[in-house]
C-alpha cells in the first residue's frame, strides 16, 4: 500500500456538507497536504447525490460535486471489485466494496467516521480528529 494515497470514505463528505466541524477541518487539512493523492469513489459520490437531495438544492449539490472532481481521484468499480468485497466476513458490506475499490490504487490511509468496519491489516483507517497524523 501506498502511504501517499489516501481513501475519503462517505461519510465524510456527507459530514462536511451538513456542516459537521470535524469533517470540514478534516478535508481542509487533507486538501493542504502536497504529494498526496486523494481519493473518492464512484460509489461516494452517488452516494453522497442520493443523500443530499433530500436536503440541499441540485444546483448545490452539482457545484459540490464539480468541486471534488477538481480535488480528488475518482476510482470506478466494476462487477469484479463486488464480487470480490462479498468474500469478506465484515459485518458492513458496502464498507468492504469501499475497501475494495480503495485497495485498486493501494490507498493505505482510509479516513472514515467508522472505523470499527476497516479493520483490515493492511490499511490505516483514521477519524477525521486523526487525520494529521498524515505527516505532511
Amino acid at each position: 500500500m501506498n502511504r501517499n494515497h489516501i481513501f475519503i470514505d462517505t461519510n465524510i463528505l456527507i459530514g462536511a456538507c451538513v456542516g459537521k466541524q470535524d469533517d470540514m477541518l478534516c478535508l481542509r487539512y487533507l486538501y493542504s497536504l502536497t504529494g498526496k493523492k486523494l481519493y473518492v469513489s464512484s460509489l461516494s459520490i452517488s452516494q453522497f447525490v442520493s443523500v443530499m437531495q433530500k436536503k440541499m438544492d441540485n444546483d448545490v449539490i452539482r457545484d459540490k460535486v464539480k468541486y471534488w472532481l477538481k480535488k480528488f481521484n475518482i476510482i470506478s468499480f466494476q462487477k469484479e471489485d463486488i464480487e470480490k468485497s462479498l468474500m469478506f466476513e465484515n459485518t458492513d458490506i458496502e464498507d468492504n466494496i469501499q475497501y475494495v475499490i480503495g485497495c485498486k490504487l493501494n490507498c493505505y490511509y482510509f479516513i472514515t467516521n467508522n472505523k470499527k468496519d476497516y479493520k483490515f491489516l493492511n490499511i490505516e483507517s483514521l477519524k477525521p480528529k486523526e487525520v494529521r497524523l498524515i505527516k505532511r
